[in-house]
């Protein structure tokens, strides 16, 4: 395992912890709608390239609320694993999750950044997981406390990444046409960019594509 290998939908498995309205009404370190439109680009990106995804919430029936629908309804068969600890790698049942998809790299995504995404990143990096943190789709109280957050994981040996960065690693290749549509469709739903692509389409036609044939030089 080395952090210089690109992650790829074989080696690379997500874990989405803790999308909830309590947690969501605590974020105060981005935008939320941001953190919004940047779970779902990891969940539909999970989605479409077949990545094992484990969801997890905390305190759902006493305290935090349901798993934003958004992304369950990409998951209909998943169960969702419902915690009381601020560290999912206290669960077992989350562990035993984490386990079951066969990969050590894994992405985590989760509110809020100090507690919910840090913890079970050590925890998980102590046991020999290469941990890659969504930056863009946490959110805390504050600025501060997401930032200071991903500092100590990143000196912990963590990975930071964003949500489209993990879309285009998996894609790679634009030439990929049996997810090229899907990744146009993500990025036109989630991202200022979708408002370039549908300008392409209308300007170049149904045939502009970042995919278009490379012209030989003689």
């Amino acid at each position: 395992m080395s952090k210089l290998e690109m992650l790829t939908p074989k080696n690379s498995a997500i874990a989405l912890i803790d999308y909830q309205p309590a947690m969501y009404q605590g974020v105060q370190s981005h935008d939320r709608i941001v953190t919004v439109n940047n779970i779902q680009i990891l969940a539909k990106t999970a989605k479409l390239f077949g990545i094992p995804t484990v969801l997890s919430t905390i305190a759902k029936d006493s305290f935090s609320g349901p798993y934003m629908p958004e992304v369950l309804e990409l998951f209909p068969e998943h169960d969702v694993i419902d915690r009381t600890s601020m560290n999912a790698w206290l669960d077992e049942n989350f562990r035993k999750a984490i386990h079951a998809t066969g990969r050590k790299k894994v992405v985590i995504a989760g509110l809020w950044t100090e507690a919910c995404v840090l913890f079970p990143t050590v925890d998980m990096l102590k046991e020999g997981f290469e941990i890659y943190i969504a930056a863009d789709a946490c959110g805390d109280l504050s600025i501060e406390a997401h930032n200071r957050s991903m500092d100590r994981a990143v000196q912990a040996g963590a990975i930071p990444i964003t949500s489209c960065q993990y879309l285009f690693e998996l894609q790679e290749d634009w030439a990929r046409s049996e997810t090229y549509e899907g990744v146009m469709t993500i990025l036109r739903e989630h991202t200022p960019y979708g408002i370039q692509v549908r300008f392409s389409k209308w300007a170049l036609g149904e045939h502009a594509s970042e995919a278009a044939p490379v012209k030989k030089i003689a």
